[in-house]
């Protein structure tokens, strides 16, 4: 099934996976996760209630429980999956891809991430060679109504912003299902009314072409942040008040003001600016690990990690069970930046003490011959240099002292990603136009 990847179920429904798909994923589940009961979330997509309805019928054909959500987060189904000591949860959400798709995400106790590596192939075989057998006292579906008990965990994050314009874009997802709840209507919202077919613009903040609005409104506003979630509100980005994006793995290093009374570990991934280790310091230990909740969520609890953060705008916390969470985090975020408008600094000032370097961001090749190019482009630099530092656990980063990169295969997509920074635009340049030209090589 085409719809397995390295973190989730995901793909065009009816064309990547259809009912009959959710229908097995439901059957073998309580088996793949030896338990009787499943926690089960929505997001606000055409096709959510369909897969939610066959999903479930497998679940109690198998014998199990649905425990109903409803509509929700996906963040939310983390929490109480953790809290309330489900063995297995599916938020049935494609996230931040286009109305035409859908997913699901499991996981399993505590709330860790079932990945390919950790349970979805097992999965994937299950439903290709074994038989279903309905036995004779199938499981129910049982309402669980937990929206308030959530709110009220989010509600001991939420800061006093009587001094900041807050402008916010909900993208027609779930975010606009409690993000009211929690700001009130003190901010300027659009695109808060769900809405699974994305009228306005893809839940995905990380296409320049989605922020366009939210830009508009934080100078129509004279905002001091703009704020926007993806799709199923575990994700969030940021502009600063010029309306200018900010790079999400720089709001990692703010983070690091937040939590500036305790000390610990923290976690970023492989493709992680510099300049977040070096605006932390000493303050924390930096830890470096692969990309994907399926793997930072597993990387945190080991680590016993107080916060950590991706380029791709999720954020985890130890108190959020090594979870992530786009309101949580904005609520963080919102706090820091209220106390450095106290003390006059604005957030493009708070970026600038951040940001070291000139950032080329992700660039994508679209090639067959992945890991040969990736494999050119290693070598060619460790025979031409010795590197200050190397790593190898997803794609490769190296890195020498006025600049690095990193490249790896996407695990979702058909693409070769490349991320360069330097410490000027000239050798950004060069060095973007000498790798693309490796890696060119293997079109």
């Amino acid at each position: 099934m085409k719809a397995f990847h390295a973190y989730d179920i995901r793909g065009v429904y009816n064309e990547d996976f259809n009912k009959e798909d959710a229908y097995k994923v439901g059957y073998f589940l309580p088996k793949l996760l030896k338990t009787n009961k499943i926690l089960v979330g929505r997001d606000v997509r055409v096709s959510s209630p369909e897969i939610f309805e066959y999903l479930s019928k497998g679940i109690n054909d198998a014998g199990a429980d649905v425990y109903n959500l409803g509509l929700s987060t996906t963040p939310m189904v983390y929490y109480l999956t953790a809290k309330h000591g489900f063995d297995a949860s599916v938020m049935i959400t494609a996230s931040h891809n286009a109305k035409q798709y859908n997913g699901m995400k499991i996981s399993r106790t505590n709330a860790l991430p079932v990945g390919y590596d950790s349970g979805l192939k097992d999965l994937e075989t299950m439903m290709k060679t074994e038989k279903i057998t309905i036995p004779e006292n199938r499981g129910k579906i049982i309402e669980y109504n937990q929206k308030q008990e959530y709110i009220d965990f989010l509600k001991k994050y939420v800061p006093d912003i009587s001094n900041l314009k807050v402008a916010t874009d909900c993208s027609n997802g779930m975010a606009a299902l409690l993000i009211k709840d929690l700001l009130g209507d003190k901010p300027a919202y659009i695109f808060d009314e769900l809405d699974g077919t994305f009228p306005n613009h893809e839940a995905n903040p990380l296409i320049p072409e989605n922020i366009i609005d939210l830009q508009n409104l934080v100078k129509k506003e004279n905002a001091d942040i703009g704020v926007i979630f993806d799709g199923d509100a575990d994700r969030v980005m940021f502009v600063d008040e010029n309306a200018k994006f900010i790079s999400p793995d720089l709001m990692i290093a703010v983070l690091a003001d937040y939590y500036k009374n305790e000390k610990g570990k923290f976690l970023q991934d492989i493709r992680t600016s510099k300049a977040v280790a070096e605006y932390v310091g000493d303050r924390f230990e930096m830890n470096m690990w692969r990309v994907g909740r399926a793997y930072a969520a597993l990387k945190l609890r080991e680590i016993d990690g107080v916060f950590g953060g991706e380029l791709a705008g999720h954020y985890y916390f130890r108190d959020f069970y090594y979870s992530d969470s786009g309101l949580l985090a904005s609520l963080i975020f919102l706090d820091v930046i209220s106390e450095k408008k106290k003390q006059g600094i604005s957030v493009s000032e708070m970026i600038s003490k951040i940001a070291a370097y000139e950032n080329s961001g992700e660039i994508n090749f679209k090639l067959e011959k992945k890991k040969e190019a990736m494999d050119a482009v290693k070598d060619f630099y460790l025979n031409k240099e010795k590197p200050a530092a190397f790593y190898d656990f997803d794609g490769y980063r190296i890195e020498y002292a006025d600049w690095w990169f990193n490249i790896r295969p996407s695990n979702t997509e058909p693409y070769l990603r490349m991320l360069i920074e330097a410490k000027s635009k000239k050798l950004l340049d060069e060095k973007v136009a000498e790798i693309t030209g490796i890696i060119k090589q293997f079109d």
